[in-house]
């Protein structure tokens, strides 16, 4: 008999997932686009767009390399286009959290649960994001793409986070994410709960595709997921997965 362990690390994507940028990062890629002539109002920028939506969640420079594929140069410009778009607009524009989002994240906290916020998004704006909501007493640690080696749909962010925060058991783990890529990232880690939100840019069909344990409407409805999961026994063949070693 194994015991399976209860939740103790929430990892949570961020805009999408506990706030709302009010379009800041899709006017960024819009414009870093239209730096390499992809312009509103023509076939290739809607084009482009439905691209940028599709791979939501990836880190910036992963989604323009792709839309770029045969000249990096292009996409190197775009992605500096990008960052001192995204640097101007999350300053002009009224980032605030979801609704329910900082009952669930105090909730969490005062249960014992670890928080981390994981993000593709370069780490200066995670910063300046977390210091505006002023979140800093709730969470455990926070990781952007460029932490890691490789970032959403990868595992390296959600086992980055499990290091940090001394997770000795994946089954330990909860990802909740926005977007495909966030959840790929949780399932591919192996987090016991892999909750798609539907407050983002995919629907539910997209988010149990890539591996959803569960679908939700919004954070208000996570405690319920979570309490749904308790710790319990179980035969297992084998030892379980594990971050120690």
């Amino acid at each position: 008999m194994t015991a399976i362990p209860e939740i103790t690390l929430a990892c949570f994507g961020l805009v999408g997932t506990l706030v709302t940028d009010g379009g800041a990062v899709e006017q960024a890629f819009a414009e870093a686009i239209a730096t390499q002539g992809v312009v509103p109002g023509t076939s290739a920028y809607a084009r482009a767009m439905a691209q940028i939506h599709r791979a939501c969640g990836q880190a910036p420079w992963d989604i323009l390399r792709d839309l770029f594929p045969e000249n990096l140069p292009r996409a190197q410009a775009a992605h500096l286009a990008f960052d001192r778009s995204l640097a101007g607009a999350v300053g002009r524009r009224s980032v605030t959290p979801l609704p329910g989002v900082e009952s669930v994240l105090t909730g969490l906290a005062d249960a014992g649960c670890r928080i981390c916020v994981v993000t593709g998004l370069p780490r200066r704006e995670l910063t300046v994001l977390l210091r505006a909501m002023g979140w800093r007493d709730l969470i455990t640690a926070s990781l952007s793409a460029e932490d890691v080696p490789r970032g959403f749909p990868f595992p390296d962010l959600a086992l980055a986070a499990m290091l940090r925060a001394g997770v000795g058991d994946v089954r330990e783990a909860a990802m909740v994410h926005d977007t495909a890529a966030g959840v790929e990232c949780g399932r591919r880690a192996g987090a016991r709960v892999v909750a798609g939100v539907q407050t983002g840019p995919h629907p539910a069909s997209r988010l149990r595709a890539a591996g959803a344990t569960h679908v939700i409407d919004s954070l208000a409805d996570l405690p319920a997921v979570l309490g749904a999961t308790p710790a319990r026994a179980i035969v297992s063949p084998q030892a379980p997965p594990s971050l120690r070693r």
